[in-house]
């Protein structure tokens, strides 16, 4: 019995991992119990349990992180980390606690029912880590520019006429507003100088995102990415961040699958119903993709900052960001010309050019095997 493989099943919170095992077999799987979420206490349990090269351990993606993932693997031990959202559930089951989670993974463990998702790599992650960290900060930013501009409203103040929000006119124009009451004027000082320590942060981001874009370990394939229409450092880096390794899609409607831009399907006998995207797995990549295809609403060319990215870059690199122009910007037309909405054609076209980010990426990885 000490050979036998064993399938455990971890609910892993902040202070307490609790335990389950299911045997090799079809028994039923036991409840170990709960163990505190240290290191030593992992440990301990792993030399409880037996022959690590027997121990086959699942756990569910969430904050936590992947620590354990990384402690298990320098332990010899193989380690899944299970995607929440496919988990299968019991639609009559309304008791929900971590005895039960526990019990649950090891047994569709087991049963080979769980799916599992994409570890990064350390520095994969610490690059996720530095993008997200500038998306916060302009969500922030954004939110400081609304606190200011409403605090305006409420005291009647508008921009004069033909300035817009957030020029360097409208910036100007701040400067010289004066208030009657001195609490007005505090508050108003603080609005603006919170906004002001916003984007120096953002400033800051985005020069170190400069210098991994240029000197880092996926910098070849950052650089390459800036050869596409709508893709400048910012997008590519953040991209690459996301995804980590573009080797393990298979083709490029996976890709497309991942990111939860394919359409979303009810078809049964000989009716066949397609609705909206799935919009399954990454937002954060959709939501670049989408971003960028609205630059091929104009015209193909290759000119000013694009012209500067794709200098250095392989001719193959070139002529698939040249196809991506034509190919989209006719696309984006032609939905509209049927009547479908900008965000409906832009949508189409975001799909279409995951297609090309995965065709660059690939010949990227080929150049350098080669």
């Amino acid at each position: 019995m000490k050979d036998t493989i064993k399938y455990v099943g971890l609910d892993v919170h902040k202070e307490k991992i609790a335990v389950a095992i299911a045997e090799e077999g079809r028994g039923e799987p036991r409840y170990w119990g709960v163990i505190p979420h240290k290191v030593e206490d992992i440990k301990k349990l792993v030399n409880k349990l037996g022959d690590p090269a027997t121990l086959r351990v699942c756990y569910e993606a969430g904050s936590s992180g992947y620590g354990l993932y990384r402690l298990f693997l320098s332990m010899g031990i193989y380690c899944a980390v299970i995607a929440p959202s496919l988990i299968p559930k019991k639609p009559g089951e309304r008791i929900k606690t971590d005895r039960r989670d526990s019990i649950r993974l090891a047994q569709l463990f087991r049963s080979g029912e769980l799916t599992s998702i994409y570890v990064p790599t350390e520095e994969d992650e610490i690059l996720r880590d530095l993008v997200r960290a500038r998306e916060d900060a302009k969500e922030d930013e954004l939110r400081a520019k609304h606190r200011l501009t409403k605090f305006l409203l409420r005291h009647n103040i508008r921009a004069p006429k033909g300035v817009k929000n957030w020029t360097h006119k409208y910036r100007e124009w701040l400067n010289t507003l004066k208030f009657e009451h001195s609490s007005s004027k505090t508050v108003f000082k603080e609005y603006l100088h919170h906004l002001y320590e916003i984007e120096q942060r953002i400033k800051r981001l985005e020069e170190e995102i400069q210098v991994q874009a240029t000197e880092g370990v996926h910098a070849p394939m950052i650089q390459a990415l800036q050869a596409l229409r709508g893709v400048a450092i910012i997008t590519a880096t953040s991209l690459v961040a996301e995804i980590g390794s573009f080797r393990r899609f298979i083709s490029a409607k996976h890709f497309m699958s991942y990111v939860g831009l394919i359409p979303s399907e009810h078809s049964s006998g000989d009716s066949r119903r397609q609705g909206d995207i799935t919009k399954t797995r990454n937002r954060h990549v959709r939501r670049l993709l989408i971003e960028s295809a609205w630059s091929y609403r104009y015209q193909p060319a290759v000119k000013g900052e694009l012209k500067r990215r794709q200098e250095g870059q392989p001719a193959s690199i070139q002529a698939i960001s040249w196809k991506a122009q034509n190919r989209l910007h006719k696309k984006y037309f032609r939905l509209l010309s049927r009547g479908k909405s900008g965000g409906k054609a832009v949508t189409a076209v975001a799909r279409e050019l995951a297609g090309f980010i995965w065709a660059i990426t690939q010949e990227v990885e080929n150049l350098a095997e080669a």
